[in-house]
């Protein structure tokens, strides 16, 4: 089976060292809550739930699966007993507020909580990990009455929330719904229609499901603009708040996945179940934005998670294993052949997830003091500065995260070589597991228009500007510092080729909007790149600190460096290949003719 030990010492360096997470917390108000003592004991005790309770259930949760019986969906053995430790635990309430029942603490802290279920179980944390978006979407725009209702059962984990988006013959372009809702006299309404690809749809963790349902009022306006929010839990609540009658919701069928097995993903069948309004009508999609920008960044989450638990396996397989003799000399001549380790294109392979674990870490954790921020900050400022840079991260998070976390796991099944293929090792589950974080909750070409179409191009490059003269004034203030230069020169010449990029891809797309199509893919993970390579630049300044201090840990701070070195020297080089894709433009891409497709139609 595989093991699992969470990186708290890499986990302390960003949050304490880099980030200074301690003064973060310290500027929120009730932040004095998080105290360092508090934030270690939560980690530590994190830890221990992902490794003894949840990563046994991993391997075996994937072979059971889900079994569906008369609508009825239960999920693998082990999972529900999970659930109810970890509700005991008060894991889910931990970063809601405590007027509904939470702990109060910063959402950061239940994001680094969340890295943990990731890298152990990725297929049970899905069951409780919609509900804190779900329960976000009644805070922000629920009534008094349904936050009474449904805000603490979320909060406190009795209930479990849903996003239900998708039907049959639309994903993306949710304007094609059809799933309706008609008024009824008790100012409810009658939601009718099938949603596929829920995920935790129907299981018997919890006593309740809440599902957020998107649908149709009957004289909505065509398109997006005619889309509402409705509110449709599996039981009625009664008069008690308790879970009564049934309500007209049932799961049809659970999907056949390539991965992700231990959880339900559901197709979920409406026949005028009750439903409640959330929001005003036809502005359901602005009133859903707020769990599925949450849901973008636990997605980008589940990408890093899987990255560091097939780096863990992959190196410690590495320094096992027995495989021929290094080229410049045998290594192990007491044994019978050198372990893999010693061979360049091994370590090749574990440094590409190494640097992807830690970069995607500091990535993580520098958004989420962007959260604290909009969500706790006391300067209006401040406010706005960080929801700038976390609509612009948002959707850097979740691609290149899930991106590079699929390379990551292809490259841990290759450090074991044909024992990767084998199902015992689960090296290559977690290649399956990761494979559906480049899809749901918008694909990657789906992100890649957001970043560039949405935040960059149609705020004319400002909320880029945001966050590229923070890299400039870091360059700056470290230009003469000769220790970073092989960091911070590299770094600021991309830095100011970024936004040239950008420039040139605006000017081709006033005369061609197909432009930013084309280059949008490239334009994010070049824009993926470029971040880490900003925030490695910042740890090797922190490291290069801490080792001129004399510290103890001298070896950690070393490979701390060895790693920003790798970074820059083997994966940054890949934005010269972004970049020139990007100036290729529209023309490659669009000048094929339907003939030469083999298509009957034209394109």
């Amino acid at each position: 089976m595989p093991d699992y030990q969470a990186p708290l010492r890499d986990i302390r360096f960003v949050m304490d060292e880099m980030l200074d997470y301690p003064a973060h917390y310290a500027s929120l108000p009730g932040g004095e809550e998080a105290s360092p003592d508090v934030v270690a004991a939560i980690l530590e005790e994190g830890a221990r739930f992902a490794r003894e309770v949840l990563l046994p259930l991993n391997q075996s949760g994937d072979r059971e699966g889900c079994l569906l019986e008369g609508g009825e969906v239960k999920a693998p053995k082990g999972f529900k007993e999970a659930y109810a430790q970890y509700v005991e635990g008060g894991w889910p309430s931990l970063a809601a507020d405590p007027a509904h029942g939470g702990q109060g603490l910063p959402h950061s802290l239940a994001m680094v909580l969340n890295e943990m279920i990731c890298s152990t179980n990725l297929a049970w944390g899905m069951y409780p990990g919609l509900s804190h978006g779900a329960a976000d979407a009644l805070r922000h725009h629920g009534t008094e009455a349904q936050q009474a209702t449904y805000l603490t059962k979320l909060v406190e984990g009795t209930w479990t929330g849903t996003m239900c988006l998708t039907e049959p013959h639309c994903g993306t372009d949710l304007g094609l719904i059809k799933t309706r809702a008609v008024p009824t006299d008790d100012g409810a309404f009658e939601i009718t229609g099938t949603k596929i690809f829920i995920s935790a749809g129907e299981h018997d963790l919890a006593e309740n499901i809440v599902h957020l349902v998107l649908a149709k009022l009957p004289d909505a306006p065509e398109g997006s603009k005619g889309i509402s929010l409705f509110v449709v839990p599996k039981f009625l609540p009664d008069e008690a708040g308790n879970p009564g009658e049934r309500n007209g919701v049932v799961c049809g069928s659970l999907e056949h996945k390539m991965g992700i097995h231990g959880n339900a993903t559901c197709v979920m069948n409406f026949d005028a179940a009750k439903g409640f309004l959330v929001g005003a009508p036809n502005k359901g999609l602005a009133c859903m934005f707020t769990m599925m920008n949450a849901a973008r960044i636990g997605v980008g989450i589940q990408g890093l998670g899987l990255t560091e638990a097939s780096f863990q396996n992959a190196l410690t397989y590495a320094r096992d294993r027995l495989q021929m003799r290094a080229l410049s000399g045998a290594k192990a001549p007491e044994k019978a052949a050198d372990p893999i380790i010693v061979h360049p294109d091994v370590r090749r392979m574990l440094l590409t997830q190494k640097a992807f674990a830690e970069g995607g870490r500091m990535l993580t954790l520098y958004t989420a003091q962007m959260i604290d921020v909009v969500e706790h900050g006391s300067d209006a400022a401040e406010r706005e500065r960080a929801e700038t840079l976390l609509g612009l991260l948002t959707p850097i998070v979740k691609a290149f995260l899930t991106e590079v976390g699929f390379e990551a796991t292809n490259e841990g099944v290759q450090v074991f070589g044909g024992h990767g293929f084998i199902q015992e090792w689960g090296m290559e589950q977690l290649v399956r597991d990761a494979r559906i974080t480049r899809l749901y909750e918008g694909t990657t070409g789906i992100q890649a228009l957001d970043l560039l179409g949405r935040k960059v191009l149609m705020s004319q490059g400002e909320s880029l500007k945001v966050f590229t003269r923070e890299i400039h004034k870091f360059c700056q203030a470290e230009e003469g510092n000769s220790e970073l230069a092989e960091f911070v020169r590299p770094l600021a010449k991309l830095n100011a080729e970024w936004g040239e990029l950008t420039m040139g891809i605006g000017m081709k797309a006033m005369a061609d909007r197909e432009e930013v199509g084309a280059a949008s893919v490239d334009y994010l993970m070049y824009a993926g790149y470029v971040t880490l390579a900003y925030l490695f630049a910042r740890a090797a300044k922190q490291a290069r600190a801490a080792l001129a201090e004399g510290s103890e840990e001298a070896a950690f701070y070393r490979a701390k460096l060895d790693t920003a070195r790798f970074f820059y020297q083997r994966l940054l080089p890949r934005t010269r290949a972004h970049k020139a894709a990007i100036e290729a433009g529209a023309e490659p891409l669009m000048a094929i003719s339907a003939e030469d497709f083999g298509l009957g139609f034209e394109i």
